[in-house]
Formats: structure tokens, C-alpha cells, sequence
């Protein structure tokens, strides 16, 4: 009501909204759905905020982000391909989550036909890829054009992929400090 936002896609695990005409705005999350035996569900992460998305112009300018912070020992958890964007989530010690993404498409109308679409209903999660494959790939010829389009559907991606691994601080790159 206060956003007078709009449903992209559902199912009983998650919903996308929208208040505009950006693909999504918010994200929810059927615990209950997802998690069906899980016991903590006030643990940190897991209601309130998920996380803050950052938009990047090209997957050359993600790719180059994640050179850089791979340069400073800061890793991303999970690189997930979700069809309407190409995202890395990283995570800080408190366990704050910052999406950097690229969106697929070039117009807010494919995004969200996209979105409303049988490819998104089969797997709105999406496929996770290796990064350093993707930049030798590159390396190879490939242009970066053609790491937009998710060609590939399968395997779904559990939601956060290795989250529970990067909550050691060791591999946040910050020593646990911070």
C-alpha cells in the first residue's frame, strides 16, 4: 500500500515487487517455505534487511570490481547468474550483504517480461558461474556481451550459496578485524 508496488513474480518461496519500472525492488522470503526445519529464524541475516544492491554499467566493470577486491583478499560468497542480472554477493564481518550487479537486459520492459516470465517461473534463483572462468574465457575472445544472456537454467542455486562459509571471518579477507 505505502509503495503501491506491484507483483513481478510468486510462488510460495519467494515474491518480487515492484514500485516502478525497475525489474524488482524488494524481495521476500517464506522462511518457512525455504527453511521448513529451520529453528533459528530470528538469527542475524535472516529477517530485516537482506541486502543493498549496487549497479554496476557492464559485466566488464563487475568483473573489474571483483579484480580489485579479490586484490585486497575480500571474495564474493556467491556469483549467481539470476537471469535478469549477473550479481556477486559479498558479505563485511557483521554480516552485512552488498549485491554489485549487472542487468541483463537493456530495457526495463525485457527485465520485466523477464521477471513475469516461464525462465524466471522455472528458476527464479538462478545458476551460479565461477568468475575467474568467466575472465579467462574473456581472456579468450569471448565478449562480455555474451555472459548476459543466462543460456544455462540448471542447476538451481540454493539461495545465498556458500553464505554460511563466508561468515568465517577468514575468508571475509578482513582477518576478522575490522
Amino acid at each position: 500500500m505505502v509503495f503501491d508496488a506491484k507483483v513481478q513474480h510468486q510462488n510460495p518461496a519467494l515474491a518480487f515487487l515492484t514500485y516502478d519500472d525497475e525489474h524488482h525492488r524488494f524481495a521476500f522470503a517464506n522462511l518457512s517455505v525455504l527453511q521448513p526445519d529451520g529453528t533459528e529464524t530470528d538469527k542475524q541475516g535472516l529477517i530485516g534487511v537482506d541486502h543493498v544492491a549496487y549497479t554496476y554499467g557492464s559485466v566488464k566493470d563487475l568483473l573489474e570490481s571483483y579484480l580489485y577486491l579479490k586484490a585486497k583478499c575480500i571474495k564474493p560468497y556467491w556469483c549467481i547468474h539470476h537471469g535478469v542480472t549477473v550479481s556477486m554477493y559479498y558479505a563485511d564481518p557483521d554480516g552485512n550483504q552488498m549485491e554489485f550487479q549487472v542487468d541483463a537486459f537493456d530495457s526495463n520492459e525485457e527485465a520485466n517480461a523477464f521477471m513475469c516470465g516461464p525462465t524466471n517461473a522455472a528458476n527464479p534463483i538462478g545458476v551460479e558461474y565461477d568468475p575467474e572462468e568467466w575472465l579467462a574465457r574473456i581472456q579468450a575472445g569471448v565478449p562480455t556481451s555474451d555472459f548476459l544472456v543466462r543460456r544455462v537454467h540448471e542447476p538451481m542455486s540454493p539461495i545465498r550459496g556458500a553464505f554460511e562459509h563466508s561468515r568465517d571471518p577468514s575468508s571475509l579477507g578482513h582477518g576478522g578485524d575490522r
